[in-house]
């Protein structure tokens, strides 16, 4: 059994994380140290923290987002306090994972996708940004949501799942959920251009952004989602079986390109990984110090340690 720590003290440098999606629960083929349970300013994330150790005796980070049996609905789920817990460990580096369905052809159930571009479908419930309510007003650049470098070290380890096609680049749809697109919706995306969708991307990738990590997103074809029409509509066995087969093929790629996500983030070629994250929210903030609310500036200094 590991052993529960309180607090995330013991750790302070852990510069690599990552983020299970649905089916992806736990970190396979590290050496695992501790579950760390943290709690934030903005409340507690999904789960505890697994902390492991790699063969090179780097340290980094787990997070279950639906938490470690599935129990949170992707409009539930604590993104502020995930990103936050991860930052406080010290992670610059963020690989995330996530089930998805595709909208093209071409991406088949099993294949990966590396987005490049999200499009926004949530309706608002959910908390998407650290400075709400704070009395701290800021604006984080999202033009481009998704890390080129990451996404790139990423596809450069292809090889180790032959069996699927992992494509470059795609646009990701996030909705609300927990139900499904309709056919409608389905094609309207469609001719919108996007590559797949998903419920989780958004805030996520949002708030990787104003906490300055790196972020990048492995998006997992499970499905057709709702447009296609030229077959039977997938059953959940179908999409259980390929959800299963992607958690196996996602923990050999993680494996796959984790050497080289260490030697990014653990020498000076951190600085190329990182750098257009690194000191981004430095001109964000639109009030000056004295109109920033006291409060709000000490509950942003958990993530934001050199601005407040």
């Amino acid at each position: 059994m590991v052993a529960q720590e309180e607090t995330q003290k013991t750790f302070k440098d852990i510069r690599l994380g990552f983020i299970g999606g649905t089916g992806f629960y736990t970190l396979n083929g590290l050496k695992v140290l501790s579950e760390v349970s943290i709690e934030t300013p903005w409340g507690s994330p999904s789960g505890p923290i697994t902390i492991a150790e790699t063969e090179s005796g780097n340290k980094v980070a787990f997070l279950a987002r639906h938490g470690p049996g599935h129990s949170v609905l992707p409009s539930e789920v604590n993104y502020r306090a995930n990103i936050a817990a991860l930052k406080s460990l010290g992670v610059q580096v963020i690989l995330a994972f996530s089930a998805v369905g595709s909208l093209r052809e071409e991406i088949q159930p099993g294949d990966f996708v590396l987005i490049d571009q999200i499009i926004d479908r949530t309706k608002g419930v959910r908390a998407d940004s650290f400075f709400t309510g704070t009395g701290v007003t800021a604006h984080a650049s999202f033009g481009e949501p998704v890390s080129a470098a990451l996404r790139e070290l990423v596809f450069q380890h292809s090889a180790a799942v032959p069996q699927i096609a992992i494509h470059k680049s795609g646009t990701g749809v996030c909705m609300e959920g927990p139900a499904f697109s309709t056919r409608a919706e389905s094609n309207m995306y469609r001719s919108w251009g996007a590559s797949v969708i998903n419920m989780t991307c958004i805030p996520e990738s949002k708030l990787a952004r104003e906490a300055e990590i790196t972020y990048a997103i492995v998006c997992m074809a499970t499905d057709y989602d709702a447009w296609r029409e030229s077959e039977e509509p997938v059953t959940v066995a179908e999409v259980m079986n390929t959800m299963k087969g992607n958690v196996a093929n996602a923990k050999s790629l993680l494996l796959a390109a984790l050497p080289d996500l260490e030697k990014a983030v653990y020498s000076d070629a951190a600085m190329l990984l990182t750098k257009p994250e690194t000191g981004s929210m430095q001109y964000a903030f639109q009030q000056t110090p004295d109109k920033q609310s006291s409060e709000g500036k000490l509950k942003l200094r958990y993530i934001f340690p050199q601005y407040f």
